[in-house]
């Protein structure tokens, strides 16, 4: 069965949703980041993507506590993202209780040192965030395109132990209306040994049972919750039947 991976997006503390990346597109909602990872633990889900926004933008993480707030709170695997652009910061994420660190930007603009970093903490530990938009990577909390594709990063680390990569198609974020399911098949099957999580797009349960019948492995889901068109009970039952 397909993986739910319910996302958080978090802004100065608090729940937010952006649409195609654009930080003046953003939606607010009340429920805390911590609240919101222990009603996902309630529900049996075993992992969530969080991404810090205020570390994307300013280039190291800023929501340390929060992250230290949720991983003691909620018994769920943590993915972090936002700002990991030195060792040290990726140090400080694992310290502070993430499971996986997710690196983007320094990934695709300095290949050898996120080389260094899968041959340091190991694949396990390590996903390369790949964000694409009309087929090359974003970097920089999405507000700059490089003349690279997802495909030639992926083929440059795969010999240092790349296992899991999250593609995320920023034309289709926040936007409800379906991934681009061919995007992400197309690489599942171009490079079996890696999982790859589907992120982006993601609106409806129709959704998730479409990734599930093209042997999709894991889907990120995250304004869909918010604007209640999959609901916890929906997610509950999911897992219920994995």
């Amino acid at each position: 069965m397909v993986e739910i991976i319910p996302a958080i997006d978090i802004i100065e503390g608090r729940c937010v949703r952006l649409s195609q990346g654009d930080y003046a597109q953003r939606k607010v909602y009340d429920a805390s980041p911590v609240d919101m990872a222990k009603r996902y633990a309630d529900c049996g889900v075993k992992r969530i993507h969080v991404v810090d926004l205020d570390g994307a933008k300013s280039s190291s993480p800023k929501n340390l506590k929060l992250l230290e707030r949720m991983a003691v709170g909620a018994s769920v695997e943590i993915e972090w993202g936002g700002g990991l652009k030195s060792e040290e910061a990726l140090r400080a994420i694992f310290d502070y209780g993430a499971t996986y660190a997710i690196v983007g930007s320094v990934a695709a603009q300095k290949q050898e040192l996120f080389a260094e970093w899968l041959e340091m903490f190991g694949g396990e530990r390590m996903v390369l965030g790949a964000d694409v938009r009309n087929g090359k990577v974003s970097v920089n909390g999405w507000l700059e395109d490089l003349a690279l594709s997802i495909e030639e990063l992926i083929e440059f680390f795969k010999p240092y132990g790349l296992s899991q990569v999250i593609c995320t198609d920023i034309t289709k974020d926040g936007m409800l209306k379906g991934p681009s399911f061919e995007l992400y098949t197309d690489l599942q099957s171009r490079y079996e040994d890696v999982d790859f999580t589907v992120s982006g797009g993601i609106g409806s349960m129709a959704d998730i049972e479409k990734a599930e019948e093209l042997h999709l492995r894991k889907v990120i889901v995250g304004k869909a919750i918010y604007e209640n068109r999959i609901t916890l009970k929906d997610i509950e039952q999911w897992l219920l039947n994995v």
